[in-house]
């Protein structure tokens, strides 16, 4: 302190007092002549509450400010395989050790050090035997997660924070550089209103402590949130990466029709009106449990024909169904799980390349242990697979007017509350498929298929179906992206070959104006 006021200059210390003396003994006289008149006791009790009710409304409004901060907090992308759940965990945990004292804004080095040590904790969950899994990134992609990063970052400062668009970063560090001045200046202020009016002094203390206590903490609600947003953004795309969903190309559209799809559309009649990637609905079951009159029904017209023994479908067979409220979809029927022509491999094949799955069983066939063992390979097989999200799966309950009474068909039947002996022999049937092939009784649909008694498929069926598109579509959106992923190493290296070629080509030249100067 001493040393600080060999700096202050007596001339300008002195207009300095002259200045602010009258103001200061306005406000000596002014509580003189209210304890005179027996009124300082009234305006100190008001001067409390009006204090009060302003810390209260500060105190909202820092509350209001961190409500803006965390709705605009970085949340994990639903549309992430389920390896990721993990991973993000480990990103949330390291963005609550961010605290504002480790990391100044200051220090112009903190971006690349919080962005590496958030880039290192991704990429070593990926690569957990590697001794250095940053290196596992190639330069390219490393750029574009900041590049990403950087461009959320940006838009949420400039949407939640006031002033941000007005105050530079010199007006920052020119604040930071005068504050120690104006603190010198207004602690002189503070001691020399201590002397004159020690009541007035005590309580503006009082209250200059709780605000002071207040903006501090909302700066520094602020600076913790920009640090944890920081490494959120980074971690969300560094994962993206890792994931799939990040590309180097952005010219194709995400649902672009992939390969596979162009193929099968090219065995239907939709191949002109499609300009994004169908959904993939893939129908499975027992030889002549109604996969095909499953498929009719769903397209309200006889499209294929329904199975008689022998079973008649031998390959994957697409359809392209087209329907209101679903997403163009292409619906493959498929050889019976029981067929001497259904192959394990090509089944699983071909539940990687599908977005919803719909098993078709007998409601008149106990014996399912071939339908649960096929089943629980399926199961297995998506499991093992931790970078893509299984496809929904719907049981459909066929032959149900073949339960007893036979003879008794007079629909609708009510489930829930089951009023008939065909009603509660139906419901038996549709729990008793769930228990023994492990699915949720809520998936399981009982309908029937017969083309004059059609049932169930409609409603309760399409109604499923649509519940589940959002889902199905995550998972459409995964395999895109795996596709895309495959197609961009190819167009990369075509690009980097065809830039390579030009430059041999203008070597050359290059060569010989460099030596002809």
């Amino acid at each position: 302190m001493k040393k600080s006021l060999r700096h202050i200059d007596p001339l300008r210390l002195l207009v300095f007092i002259l200045l602010i003396l009258p103001v200061l003994a306005l406000l000596g006289f002014g509580i003189l002549w209210l304890w005179q008149s027996d009124h300082l006791l009234y305006w100190l009790i008001a001067m409390a509450l009006c204090g009060g009710v302003g810390y209260g409304l500060q105190h909202w409004l820092v509350r209001r400010e961190r409500q803006l901060l965390t709705d605009a907090a970085t949340e994990p992308n639903p549309d992430w395989p389920p390896s990721a759940d993990a991973v993000w965990q480990q990103v949330e945990a390291l963005a609550q050790t961010c605290n504002p004292e480790d990391w100044p804004l200051e220090d112009g080095t903190w971006v690349l050090k919080l962005g590496q040590k958030t880039l290192e904790t991704v990429a070593h969950c990926y690569h957990p035997d590697v001794e250095k899994p940053l290196f596992e990134l190639t330069l390219p992609h490393t750029l574009l997660i900041i590049e990403r990063a950087s461009r959320d970052l940006r838009r949420d400062i400039a949407e939640k924070i006031p002033f941000s668009n007005r105050l530079t970063i010199g007006d920052w560090f020119r604040i930071q550089r005068w504050k120690a001045k104006a603190e010198q200046l207004f602690n002189i202020y503070r001691a020399g209103r201590m002397i004159i009016n020690p009541v007035n002094a005590l309580l503006s203390e009082v209250w200059q402590h709780l605000r002071e206590r207040s903006f501090e903490q909302a700066g520094n609600e602020l600076h913790r949130w920009f640090l944890r947003a920081y490494v959120c953004k980074v971690g969300y795309y560094a994962i993206d990466l890792y994931s799939g969903r990040l590309s180097l190309i952005d010219e194709e559209s995400t649902t672009s029709p992939t390969p596979l799809s162009k193929a099968d559309l090219s065995q239907t009649e939709e191949t002109a009106k499609t300009v994004a990637e169908p959904l993939r609905i893939l129908v499975l079951g027992r030889s002549n449990a109604g996969k095909s009159s499953l498929i009719n029904a769903l397209f309200g017209e006889l499209t294929t024909a329904t199975d008689v023994l022998p079973d008649t479908t031998a390959t994957l067979k697409p359809f392209a169904l087209s329907r209101e409220g679903l997403t163009q979809a292409l619906i493959f029927d498929s050889p019976g799980c029981d067929s001497p022509l259904f192959d394990n491999k090509q089944m699983l094949a071909s539940t990687e390349n599908a977005d919803l799955i719909l098993w078709v069983s007998p409601a008149n066939r106990p014996d399912r242990q071939i339908e649960r063992d096929c089943l629980d390979t399926l199961r297995a097989f998506q499991a093992a697979r931790m970078d893509r999200r299984p496809p929904p799966l719907l049981v459909v309950v066929s032959f149900i007017d073949r339960l007893r009474p036979v003879n008794e068909w007079q629909p609708p039947y009510d489930l829930v509350h089951p009023l008939s002996v065909k009603a509660s022999n139906i419901n038996a049937a549709v729990r008793a498929i769930a228990t023994d092939l492990a699915v949720p009784v809520e998936q399981v649909i009982p309908v029937c298929l017969l083309d004059s008694k059609v049932y169930n498929v409609d409603d309760t069926l399409w109604a499923a179906i649509l519940a589940h598109q959002d889902e199905a579509l995550r998972v459409r959106l995964m395999r895109c992206l795996d596709a895309r992923k495959r197609a961009e190493d190819w167009i990369m290296l075509r690009r980097q070959l065809a830039s390579a070629g030009r430059f041999l080509l203008d070597l050359p030249e290059i060569l010989g104006k460099h030596f002809g100067r």
